[in-house]
Order: structure tokens, then C-alpha cells, then sequence
């Protein structure tokens, strides 16, 4: 039997700013519902997560801006740390713990920049909400052998339903640009370097729509390059 991780409570002072804060930042609202004795539970998820965090009134006793380590992972933390720097939030710059081996509480032990040596697992930048709950933003390109279920995906990435459907689609889009060119810049001339075209084409295209394609490091390079890393 599955057991999926799905929530976290956080504590706040003010339901009303914390919400602007998340939804500012870009996290999906779930929920946001009062019960008529004054219970209210406002969920929100961050983009591509399968877990959410709930806060609002009468839900913990923990004190506003106690939270600590909440953490989320990104395949590049230099673009979440700019996404998060857009949606509002007052970010870090990236850091790296000096020992290599996860990170300490409260600053301790950090050292400026990424990580020298490993592209996964000991990049971070940090941020606080409102109240000062934490959260640690975690670079993961490649999972370390043994860290994943079978059925998950050994590089993060975007789920696709329909795999054909996006690849008709992605050679359609190149092979009307293309013909544009041609006829634009190359005065109706078949352009011979044409596979070179689409491929640039089709990167542009995916990437722009938020796919991040990485190549997955062979499992022995990966566990040494990762070994002792946590998450």
C-alpha cells in the first residue's frame, strides 16, 4: 500500500497575507473554506509538487514563522531562485553547506555559491514567508540510485500524456517556421543544414514551455558524484 506524503500545516498570523504571498509566488490555490464554528483552511501547492501546505485559523498551536527546512526540489535552482525573486519573495543568493552533506539549521556552516562539485543535491537558496516560516529550495538534477520507487522517472521532468500528440505537434510548429525561413532569409533555397534548424527549433520550443531536458548520469558516476547527499 501506498503512502503518499500530501500535507503540511504551517503557522501564520494573518491567513489573508500569507495567501497573497503564495498565490504571488505562483503556487496553485487549492482550497480556501470556513466552517460555520470559524474553522478556515486555506491549501496551496507549489508548481509540479505532489504535496501542499495548509494553514489558517484554529489548525495548530505551533507559533506564526516557527516552520523550519520546509524544502522543495528544482532540477535548476538559478531559475526557481529568479522565479521566486519575481513572484515577491526575498531570496537568498545560492549557497552550498561546507561540509557537502545536506545543511545545518539557522545559516550555520553555509558558503557561498553552488556547489564545486556535484550538480545534485548540495545547491540550495532559502527564502522566509510573511512570518518568517523557512523554506530551502534544493537543486536536484539526477536522483541518486536507491531513491526512487520503480515506477517514478530517474530525472525529474513534465509528465506527458500523450507523447505522439507532442511530437506531431513540436515538427509541425518547426516545419512551418522552417518554411518561413526559407522563403524569408534563404529566398525560397532548400536549406540543406535543415535538421540542425528543427532541432534548435524544437529546444527553443520546450524550453519556453517549461520543459528542462537533462541526460541522466550513468548510475555508477551518479552514486559516487552524490554518495553521502541527502533527500
Amino acid at each position: 500500500m501506498n503512502l503518499t506524503f500530501e500535507i503540511t500545516v504551517i503557522p501564520v498570523a494573518d491567513v489573508d497575507r500569507s495567501k497573497a504571498f503564495y498565490e504571488g509566488l505562483g503556487w496553485r490555490l487549492d482550497a480556501d473554506f470556513v466552517s460555520p464554528r470559524g474553522l478556515r483552511v486555506v491549501q496551496i501547492t507549489p508548481p509540479g509538487s505532489a504535496a501542499s501546505i495548509i494553514f489558517g485559523e484554529h489548525l495548530t498551536s505551533q507559533q506564526p514563522g516557527s516552520a523550519r527546512g520546509l524544502h522543495l526540489v528544482a532540477s535548476d535552482v538559478e531559475a526557481a531562485r529568479a522565479e521566486l525573486l519575481a513572484g515577491g519573495a526575498d531570496v537568498t543568493p545560492v549557497w552550498h553547506d561546507a561540509d557537502g552533506i545536506f545543511h545545518w539549521a539557522d545559516g550555520a556552516n553555509r558558503v557561498d555559491g553552488p556547489h564545486p562539485a556535484a550538480d545534485s543535491y548540495g545547491s540550495f537558496v532559502s527564502f522566509d514567508d510573511p512570518d518568517g516560516n523557512e523554506w530551502v529550495v534544493q537543486q536536484i538534477v539526477t536522483r541518486a540510485p536507491g531513491r526512487l520507487w520503480d515506477d517514478e522517472p530517474v530525472v525529474p521532468g513534465v509528465v506527458v500524456d500523450d507523447p505522439e500528440e507532442l511530437v506531431h505537434d513540436l515538427l509541425v510548429g518547426a516545419a512551418t517556421a522552417h518554411g518561413a525561413y526559407e522563403e524569408a532569409e534563404l529566398g525560397g533555397v532548400r536549406d540543406e543544414a535543415w535538421p540542425q534548424w528543427y532541432a534548435e527549433h524544437i529546444a527553443r520550443t520546450l524550453a519556453d514551455a517549461g520543459y528542462r531536458i537533462v541526460a541522466a548520469e550513468p548510475a555508477a558516476a551518479a552514486a559516487a558524484a552524490l554518495e553521502g547527499s541527502v533527500a
